[in-house]
This record gives structure tokens, sequence and C-alpha cells, in this order.
């Protein structure tokens, strides 16, 4: 007899940070989380377009938050300034990382010596090699839910998904 929880589910969440569509997919995830608690490892990672010209840099200031223990709350912070991203760029990063407490002036560095750049182009490879296309998608038991037009039934979908695979 096997007494031990299932294990977590992974779920992939291709973003960047400059996409207005990904700051809507935060209400779902918040609702995903609150649903599943740590049954659900939901993983931000980066597929920055090339149509936003501050995203990869986005992307990496994100790694370094998430270095200092706040990705997924820096994402969410620089999300809700997709529009101003767009207009002051790494200012903005900077700002948004000390808004939340973080190292800021570590931050900016990280967006200087390019420390993180190989994770950005790491995820943003895996994405385009699985067939990511637009932001946000999800990847979850070997499917991938792409939400770039219509956040509409992702959630519901999700949740079936995880269900399914947290029953077997």
């Amino acid at each position: 007899m096997n007494d031990s929880p299932p294990a977590a589910v992974v779920l992939d969440v291709w973003c960047e940070l400059q996409c207005p569509d990904c700051f809507s997919a935060l209400t779902d995830l918040d609702l995903l989380r609150e649903r599943y608690g740590d049954r659900l490892d939901v993983r931000l990672r980066h597929f920055p377009l090339d149509k936003h010209r501050h995203a990869f840099a986005a992307a990496q200031a994100a790694e370094e938050a998430a270095a200092q223990g706040r990705g997924w709350a820096y994402a969410a912070a620089v999300l809700a300034r997709t529009g101003e991203l767009g207009e002051r760029g790494e200012e903005l990063l900077v700002e948004a990382a000390a808004g939340l407490g973080l190292d800021a002036e570590e931050i900016d560095t990280a967006l200087v010596d390019g420390r993180h750049i190989l994770a950005v182009d790491a995820d943003h490879a895996e994405g385009r090699a699985i067939g990511v296309t637009g932001t946000p998608t999800y990847g979850i038991g070997g499917r991938l839910l792409d939400a770039s037009s219509s956040q509409a039934g992702v959630r519901e979908r999700i949740e079936e998904i995880a269900d399914g695979l947290l029953a077997g």
C-alpha cells in the first residue's frame, strides 16, 4: 500500500513579460495555485517575442529575481506595467525590483553582465522545439495549450489534465 501523496504536476507557463495577455493569465494561475497548492509546480518559462523590445531584458531580470527568491512576484509586478515597460525599459525593471524589496542593484548588474542570457535562450529554444509560437502557452502532462489568442476555458482544461495526472 502506497500512502505517499502523488508527485506534483508540473505546469510550464511560457510567458513574455511585455505581453498584456500574460498579465491576464495571472488570475487563472492564482486560482490554480489556490486549488492545488504544492501539488502543482507552476514554472515560469521565458518566451520573449521579437515584437517587444524589452521582453528579453525583462526575462533576464525575472531570472535574477528568481535567484533572489521572488521570481513570480517580480513577473507579476512587471506584467502589471507592460505598457510602461514598453516606454521605460530597463529603468522600470530595476524600479519594479526595488518595489518588491529585491536587490535592485543586482538586477541592474545582471542585465549588464548577462548572467541569465543562457537560461532565457534555453527556455526560448525549448519552447520553439515543442511548438510554442505565442504567449501565454501552457505545457502540462505532455500537452501544449496555446492561450495567446484567448484565455477562455484554458484554466478548466488545465484542471482537467492536472486532476487526471494526480489521480493516476
